[in-house]
Formats: C-alpha cells, structure tokens, sequence
C-alpha cells in the first residue's frame, strides 16, 4: 500500500509537469457516493444539487471543460471507498476528489487525497475529525458538534432550558451528537438529570419514551438517524403523552426534515431542532434554489443537496482563482478563506481548520398555511467547528 501511495504523488507531480492546463483537456471530478443502497437516495439528492450547478453556472470553467465520472460505494464502505478513489486517480486520472455522504468513507479517502496531494470537498460527512485526514481537503456541509454544542448553549440560555434528559442513539454520529450537546448545556449553566442509549436497528422507542417520562423532564433531547425513525420516535411521544408544546423536545435537523414532517403530522408541532439548512430559509437566494430544484427534480432539495451545491461553488470559484491549475496545493489555498452567499446564508471556509463556518439556526415546527414546517426564530451566527476551536 504504501508502495501506491508513492506513486499516486509521482503521477500527481507528473500531471502538472506532463500536462499543463489548456482549453482542450478537460477537468475531471471524480464523485463517490452511495448511489445504491440504504444511502442512495442521499447521494441521489447531493448529485442532483451538482447537475443543477452545472446546469445553471456552464460546464466550462477556466476555459476548461468539467467532467464527472461517478463512483459507487453502496453504502458505509471505507475500504471500497480508498480503493475507488485510488482507482479515479490512477486509471481516470481525476484531477480532484468530491462527495462523500458518510463519514468512514471520506476519512478513508482522505488518506489517498493527501498521499496523491488532491484536493478534495467533503459535502456531506460531518464528523469534526474528518479534514484533518488531509491538508488538501475542504468541507462545505456542517459538523455534528456545531450543530449540537450550539443548540445545548442556546438552550440553558435563550431557551431558558434548565434540566434536560438525553436520548440517543448507540453508535458513533448519535454519541457525538450527545456529547456535543451535553458539553454546551453543561458549559452554560443546564443540568442533565439523566440519559439513555438506543439500539440503532429496529429500537421499541415506547419503553425508552416511558423512562424519560416517568422522570417528568422540562426537557428532553433526542437524535436518532433521519429516515423512519424520527415518525416512529414522534408517535412513541405522542403515546406516552409527552407534549413538544408543554415538554420541550429538542434535536439535531434531520429529525424533523421533510420526509419526518409529512410521516409525523401535527404529532412534530412544538419541536425544536438546530440545523444548518432547511428548504424553508427565508430569503431570496434560497427561493429561487429551492423553485429552480423543484422544477428539475419534483421535490424539495434537503441538507444533502446545499453540500453538494455550495461544494461545487467551492471548485468552481478555486478553479477560477487558479486559472484552471488543478494541483491539490494550489486549489486548497484558492479555497482557505473563501466567503460567498449561499442558499443557507452567509458561509465560509476556515483558513485555519479548511472547515465550514455558518450560521446555526433555530427552528420550530409550526403549521404554517396549512402545512406543517420548519420555522425559524432565532440563529447562532458564524460558527465554527467547536472541536478545533478547542485545539488551537
């Protein structure tokens, strides 16, 4: 293996001396995702985000074409997903490295994007430790504890939350979630008064639900995955009697995004979540984004798609700082820095941690004209990782 990672530098090095940027030769992205499997309908939403992209802002940048030549995982598989982009880099001879929905496949291509020095954005993984695996690489999604730490601070301030009981699901993202929102609430004053957790296949959300209640918490935090578990969680309150409107339940977005909402019904009223984005952000920017995803795609883009678009702002706009010149040093030092208007609000990219900083949102579930949606009264600005906060 290393004898690879060797050569992939050499034919890197070799690229740019062998063949300069010019109109003739196209740039190629080399995409992989889980376009089959439980995941594939993420990837799905990401992919349409990057058409649209292209659709809308040309495929010529630089005086360059762009291509893409799309890799399938199939779902969470690190070690498929070193050897495709070994594979992209070697045999398509790609020229930088993008998507990425889950976390243990972009830490794995991380490894090949820093030994091959390509550049690489990350859309969608979110663990705070992943861009740390190359200096080349850059993230346009969220981490789960900037989500979360801000949530738990708002909380035992602005939310006037004192007490909380945490409910979460047993594995890596749940945990993280957890530990992120536990260490802002403790931090600003709240107290957790207890905590439990949940099998990730197949859980009886009732018997957990009743733990919590025989408590009688002011509130209760909860993450589990987004998909069916959110509606099934939701009905489980609802059973037990726990009221969002009368006891605050709080978590991370995905539990009530589109897809929860219309399985849940008036049972999501009263939520609050913390997100990054949500097809409802008001402002015209994200209005036109979300018309012109309907109208190509028959549905509204979600958290997966706005990573995929602003990743493709990312390189576009590196791309265009470096005339074409696609070595991974020179286009992640494009990209550090980098400040622009997105569909979400105003973002950028950390010089420092080569991270994303965004505003954090505050949301409700409310009806709203008769549907029932995401509103948002009140937001975290301009948020870091909080994870590499800490470490400077």
């Amino acid at each position: 293996m290393r004898k690879l990672f060797v050569s992939l530098g050499s034919l890197a090095a070799a690229a740019l001396v062998a063949a300069p940027a010019s109109a003739q030769q196209p740039i190629k992205i080399g995409l992989i995702m889980p376009y089959s499997g439980q995941f594939a309908d993420a990837a799905t939403q990401m992919d349409n985000a990057i058409k649209l992209y292209v659709k809308q802002k040309g495929d010529t940048v630089a005086g360059r074409k762009v291509e893409f030549i799309r890799k399938d995982t199939g779902g969470i598989a690190p070690d498929v997903a070193k050897r495709l982009a070994q594979e992209l880099i070697v045999r398509d001879n790609v020229d930088l490295l993008a998507g990425f929905v889950l976390t243990p496949n972009a830490l794995a291509a991380g490894d090949v994007s820093e030994q091959a020095k390509k550049f690489m954005v990350v859309m969608n993984a979110a663990t705070s430790i992943i861009t740390t695996k190359s200096q080349y690489m850059v993230r346009t999604s969220l981490t789960t504890p900037q989500v979360n730490e801000s949530l738990g601070t708002w909380a035992a301030t602005k939310g006037g939350v004192k007490k909380v009981y945490t409910m979460v699901s047993d594995f890596g993202p749940g945990l993280d979630a957890e530990g992120a929102f536990q260490r802002g609430f403790k931090e600003a004053g709240g107290e957790v008064i207890g905590q439990v957790k949940m099998p990730v296949a197949n859980p009886d959300f009732s018997a957990f639900v009743q733990r919590a209640k025989d408590l009688n918490p002011e509130s209760i935090y909860i993450w589990v995955p987004g998909g069916a578990q959110p509606p099934a969680l939701g009905k489980a309150l609802a059973e037990r009697g726990i009221d969002p409107k009368k006891t605050r339940v709080m978590g991370q977005g995905e539990v009530t995004d589109d897809a929860a909402l219309k399985s849940m019904g008036d049972v999501a009223l009263g939520i609050i979540t913390a997100f990054h984005y949500d097809p409802n952000h008001n402002s015209a920017m994200n209005k036109d984004f979300v018309k012109s995803y309907n109208e190509a795609y028959g549905r509204n883009p979600d958290f997966f798609s706005i990573g995929g678009w602003d990743g493709m702002h990312v390189i576009y706009e590196a791309l265009k700082k470096t005339s074409g010149k696609t070595d991974g040093q020179t286009l992640v030092d494009a990209a550090k820095g980098m400040k622009w208007e997105s569909p979400r609000g105003p973002i950028s990219i950390d010089p420092q941690t080569r991270d994303i900083v965004q505003n954090v949102y505050i949301r409700r579930v409310e009806k709203v004209d008769g549907k029932i949606v995401n509103v948002e009264f009140d937001k975290v600005e301009n948020v870091k990782d909080p994870v590499k906060a800490r470490m400077k």
